[in-house]
């Protein structure tokens, strides 16, 4: 009899009753290297398509392996339709970001390169990599993209008509927090160390779209922005209510 699945495993593979799904040689060596497991062995996987399975190992070698799958454990779950833009900062505090972000139900994550932008190179592919580790430690069954870096001024020029944005304005500290709007397409705008310039905020507030929020009586990290931002529309507009 298989052991109780306790590990989690994001794969590119489509899933079903009976499925057989390849492993590629580095999931191999995580799972039959670092975490032991053997043929008979069960873990959970998902594609972010057809929600979780749990499957069992039927060969497992360190540089290749097979799983089937047995049953789904839980259907396919959509985070609302929020995109998170920020603007890049350190890389510890910029995968921070990122694996925060998937676990909060951000469905799209958006680095993007303000006036005031100073950071080094963004790797798009190890963010993406931040993302799925995320949401295979979280318990999710969606892994959000994450978009390569376009300038904000770009980005804004391009903006959907019916797509909303929160824009956490560092210069409304200390005014009431608080958000209003209805549920629908939004974005959450985070701002780089610096801050917004003057032409940014201008244009910001040229937006129809845009909602200029207080993030409380303290000017934050962006880091700790990112949190506290998504925290509040999660609560006053996505599924946290």
């Amino acid at each position: 009899m298989a052991r109780k699945a306790k590990v989690r495993l994001y794969v590119e593979h489509a899933l079903g009753a009976g499925q057989m799904v390849p492993l590629s040689r580095e999931q191999a060596h995580y799972l039959f290297g670092v975490m032991r497991l053997g043929v008979g062995d069960a873990l959970f996987v998902f594609n972010g398509e057809a929600g979780e399975w749990r499957v069992d190992v039927v060969e497992a070698d360190k540089r290749r392996g097979v799983l089937a799958c047995v049953e789904q454990t839980a259907p396919q779950s959509q985070p609302p339709d929020l995109w998170l833009l920020f603007a890049p900062i350190k890389k510890a505090r910029t995968d921070f970001i990122v694996e925060k972000a998937a676990e909060m139900g951000a469905a799209r994550i958006c680095p993007v390169l303000t006036d005031f932008t100073n950071a080094e190179r963004v790797r798009v592919d190890r963010l993406q990599a931040h993302a799925v580790e995320a949401a295979e430690q979280c318990g999710g069954t969606f892994v959000p993209e994450v978009a390569a870096p376009v300038k904000l001024a770009d980005m804004l020029g391009q903006w959907p008509e019916e797509r909303q944005l929160m824009f956490c304005n560092e210069g409304l500290v200390g005014s009431a927090a608080g958000l209003s709007g209805k549920p629908g397409p939004w974005a959450v705008l985070i701002g780089p160390e610096g801050g917004f310039s003057e032409g940014e905020r201008s244009r910001l507030a040229a937006m129809e779209q845009a909602h200029p929020v207080s993030l409380g009586p303290r000017i934050l990290r962006a880091d700790t922005a990112a949190v506290a931002a998504l925290t509040m529309w999660q609560m006053a507009l996505g599924d946290w209510q």
